[in-house]
């Protein structure tokens, strides 16, 4: 990363793996990596966020059970992130929103909601009042985009610095101010901290109909000689 002028996309580069996405800094191809909580086995599905590559974000979030949808919270960052977008005034509709409405429209049920670039805001880093702005705008956001107002409200929400670590695994001592996310699952109470706890606790496999027909997703058609369409 630092010899292309890019430290900062250094755990970037852990997913992006084709030159094209690291000379120019953006996820171009859905790539998988897992890791393992202690109730769970996950495979990560990198998903590119560019609103060139939307095709390639539909085929990958055809397969999850759970999204994480990170938010920035940088000044400006957000705001572009879920801009409502016009096409009378040629303003473009921010990416975040629009993923917002693909993962509902692709029966995406659970969402995690992590409000990123704690460390990288206004007036001051780690600013609580910043949290409760921007977490206050996506929970309309999503609402807007077709989730109801008792799912939106087992989604947590967490401030988080990929960058520094903060409240990724444990939580941090910059956001003293923040004390988790209270929720319930068939009226048990769950508490949340951190993106781990998250992944472990307020996630549950979707129920699935394995007596229904087979669906599936189709990422590409192919012309073979001989054989036919692919």
């Amino acid at each position: 990363a630092a010899s292309l002028g890019k430290s900062s996309f250094a755990f970037a580069f852990y997913m992006d793996r084709q030159k094209e996405e690291r000379e120019r800094g953006v996820t171009i191809a859905c790539t998988t990596k897992e890791f393992f909580t202690d109730k769970y086995h996950y495979t990560i599905i990198d998903a590119p966020g560019h609103r060139d590559f939307v095709k390639n974000m539909i085929s990958g979030a055809g397969q999850a059970d759970v999204c994480l949808l990170m938010v920035p919270a940088d000044k400006g960052g957000f705001e572009k992130a879920v801009a409502k977008g016009n096409r009378s005034t040629g303003e473009v509709e921010g990416q975040t929103r629009q993923h917002a409405r693909l993962i509902n429209l692709l029966g995406v049920e659970k969402v995690i909601v992590g409000v990123n670039k704690m460390d990288n805001t206004s007036p001051s880093p780690y600013n609580q009042d910043r949290f409760n702005e921007i977490a206050g705008e996506v929970k309309v956001m999503l609402k807007q985009a077709g989730y109801k107002d008792d799912a939106i409200a087992g989604f947590p929400f967490i401030p988080i610095s990929g960058w520094m670590g903060d409240n990724l695994v444990k939580k941090s001592d910059n956001m003293a101010w923040y004390k988790g996310c209270d929720l319930k699952h068939d009226g048990n109470a769950i508490h949340v901290h951190t993106l781990k706890e998250g992944f472990n606790d307020a996630v549950f496999p979707p129920k699935r109909n394995d007596d229904g027909a087979m669906r599936c997703c189709v990422s590409g058609v192919y012309k073979i000689k001989v054989v036919g369409d692919v």
